[in-house]
């Protein structure tokens, strides 16, 4: 397969379609020895099943191990470690890679309990989980899906679950961006099968499945970022982080000079549709919050805006690490914990959010 190719393939046998799409690719010539060291990296980013359109489905990575068992390759790990608020160890239950890795005999990595090791990515220090570094051929398996800080995430951005907590929420102090694009230059995707099934448009933690039955392949996250922001409808360049990765040599945006081709019956993708959230970030001042809290924040709203209430709030919710030590009127989260009125949890849950607002909003006076 070549470095400015991307191959997909329709249909509902995810497994059985994730292993003809790896042949199609010809995966095993581009591992270097049959003894190398494997790691898949997922996308299980909350304790979601993967309907929900948040989790990569288990069956891509079934798939995955399947075909590498049939070349020969047998030295394989998941590595995952879900976002901050959220334990992995959850995820791997729920999602079903508990019950993958007992099957097939794949030891699973849990990143939170990883030890991490400092690492310069291209003139930035990035704190590293320590499996990062120990694999030879890293596969990544992101979920292609909406943002509401980033816009998208796909292949780029998956990589932040290679990173120790502390790290995580580092990125949100530095604004997201420019550290998920020196991340690309610290750690090496040597393939990337994306979950295009039903991934949530506008949400990191789904809720809002969008089907599309569509796995991908390609060798260049750059290129696949920026061919899934095409499929969504999304101009690249204002996701921040893809020219930026382009630019530190991570891989080429340039989808004219790509070469797309898709395996049995085509199926036309269209650009999501109407953005759920767009009209109730007026409603928010978010400085460096983490991606859970600000996540669990966006549903809250929308409910309260679907029950009239939104209207009535007096000033604008705050929200994020920005506002430690500062006072406010509104604010979410434990880092306004200053402020007159705060919902506190690191992270409080959407259904905590709405309560604790609705009751703010209908209390008189």
């Amino acid at each position: 397969m070549k470095k400015n190719e991307i191959i997909r393939i329709y249909g509902t046998e995810f497994k059985e379609n994730t292993v003809r799409l790896l042949r199609e690719a010809e995966l095993a010539s581009l591992i270097p020895a049959k003894d190398a060291r494997i790691g898949i990296k997922p996308n299980l980013v909350s304790a979601s099943e993967a309907s929900f359109g948040a989790t990569t489905h288990p069956e891509i990575v079934a798939g995955i191990i399947e075909y590498l068992h049939e070349e020969g390759f047998n030295n394989i790990t998941i590595a995952e470690g879900s976002w901050v608020g959220d334990k992995t160890s959850r995820a791997f239950e729920l999602c079903g890679y508990r019950e993958l890795s007992e099957r097939y005999g794949v030891p699973l990595i849990d990143t939170q309990k990883d030890t991490w090791h400092k690492k310069d990515c291209g003139g930035m220090g990035l704190l590293l989980c320590d499996c990062a570094d120990r694999f030879d051929f890293l596969i990544n398996v992101p979920v292609l899906k909406g943002h509401c800080q980033t816009r998208i995430t796909c292949a780029l951005k998956n990589m932040k679950g290679l990173l120790p907590n502390k790290e995580k929420r580092h990125f949100h102090a530095m604004g997201l961006h420019r550290p998920i694009a020196h991340l690309s230059f610290g750690i090496r995707q040597d393939f990337i099968v994306v979950d295009h099934i039903c991934g949530d448009p506008d949400f990191e933690d789904g809720g809002n499945p969008l089907v599309r039955n569509c796995i991908m392949a390609g060798r260049d996250p750059v290129l696949i970022d920026t061919f899934g922001c095409s499929l969504m409808g999304i101009d690249p360049q204002e996701v921040a982080y893809i020219p930026m990765a382009e630019k530190l040599g991570s891989g080429s945006m340039d989808l004219s000079g790509a070469l797309i081709r898709t395996i049995g019956e085509e199926i036309g993708e269209e650009p999501s549709g109407e953005r759920r959230f767009v009209f109730v970030k007026d409603a928010v001042e978010e400085v460096e919050s983490c991606s859970a809290c600000y996540a669990y924040l966006m549903p809250a709203l929308e409910k309260l805006l679907q029950e009239g209430l939104l209207s009535d709030l007096p000033d604008k919710i705050c929200i994020g690490q920005g506002w430690r030590g500062k006072s406010g009127k509104i604010g979410v989260g434990s880092c306004t914990s200053g402020f007159d009125f705060c919902v506190r949890g690191c992270p409080p849950t959407d259904n905590q959010i709405y309560e604790e607002l609705k009751d703010y909003l209908q209390s008189p006076g």
